[in-house]
C-alpha cells in the first residue's frame, strides 16, 4: 500500500475518484450549492487528513491534473470557433465588458482590503482571482502573492460564480446569451465557463473566450494599479 502511495497513480486516481463522487451528489440533490469541484477538494481533504497522508504525497499525482489546466482551457476555443461569426459581429462590447469586468475584479479587491485593513501579501494574492488558475498562479509570483492562496481564492471565485451567476444574471433580467457568457467567464473563469455551457453553446464560447482575454488583460492591470496606488 505504501508503493502505491508514492506513485503517481494515487493522486489522480483519488482526484478522479472525489470528483466523480462529487457529481453524483450534485445530480442526486440537484443542490447547486454542492459543487462537484467545491465537493472534490472537501473529500481529498478529508482524505489526506484521516488517513495522515502528506500533501506532498497527493502532488505526485496532482501536479499531473495541474500540468493538464492549461491545455483543458485550450480546448475551450473549439465552441469559440463555432461562434466566429458571432464574435466578429459583437467584438467591440465583447472586449470592452471583458477589460471592464477585469478592471473591476481587481480594483474591488483593492477597495475591500483598504477598507479591512486586510495584510498586503494576502491583498495581493487575491488580486488575480477572477483569472484561470494557470494564469493567476504565475501573476501572484510576480507580485509577491502567496500562491497556495491564490490558488485557493481562484477555486473559490469559480464555485461561487457558478454557483450564484444564474441566479444573479436571472435577478438583473440579462437575458442576452452573448452577455451571460462574458459575464460568466470574466468573473469565474473555466469553473465559470463550465456552467456557462450548460446554459447553452453561445454562452459557453462567449465564456470560453472571456477567460482568456480576462486573463491577458488582469495581467496588464494588475501592475499598473499597483505601480499607481503604491
Amino acid at each position: 500500500m505504501m508503493d502505491f502511495l508514492k506513485t503517481p497513480v494515487f493522486g489522480i486516481l483519488l482526484s478522479v475518484v472525489c470528483y466523480e463522487i462529487g457529481i453524483l451528489i450534485q445530480r442526486k440533490t440537484k443542490n447547486p450549492i454542492l459543487n462537484p469541484l467545491l465537493l472534490a477538494i472537501i473529500l481529498v481533504i478529508l482524505v489526506l487528513t484521516v488517513f495522515d497522508i502528506p500533501k506532498e504525497t497527493y502532488d505526485l499525482g496532482g501536479s499531473y491534473i495541474l500540468f493538464l489546466l492549461g491545455p483543458a482551457t485550450v480546448v475551450m476555443a473549439v465552441p469559440l470557433y463555432r461562434q466566429i461569426n458571432l464574435l466578429k459581429k459583437d467584438w467591440l462590447p465583447i472586449l470592452v465588458g471583458i477589460f471592464v469586468g477585469s478592471a473591476t475584479s481587481v480594483l474591488s479587491v483593492i477597495g475591500l482590503a483598504r477598507l479591512f485593513g486586510v495584510n498586503i501579501e494576502i491583498a495581493v494574492s487575491m488580486l488575480p482571482k477572477s483569472v484561470t488558475t494557470a494564469i493567476g498562479m504565475e501573476v501572484s509570483k510576480e507580485i509577491g502573492g502567496v500562491v497556495s492562496l491564490t490558488v485557493a481564492v481562484i477555486v473559490l471565485t469559480g464555485i461561487l460564480g457558478a454557483v450564484m451567476g444564474p441566479f444573479i444574471l436571472k435577478l438583473l433580467g440579462i437575458k442576452d446569451e452573448v452577455a451571460q457568457g462574458v459575464a460568466m467567464g470574466t468573473a469565474s473563469h473555466a469553473v465559470g465557463t463550465s456552467k456557462a455551457m450548460e446554459l447553452g453553446e453561445t454562452q459557453g464560447a462567449m465564456s470560453g473566450l472571456s477567460i482568456g482575454i480576462a486573463g491577458l488583460a488582469t495581467v496588464l492591470i494588475i501592475p499598473l494599479v499597483i505601480g499607481l496606488l503604491g
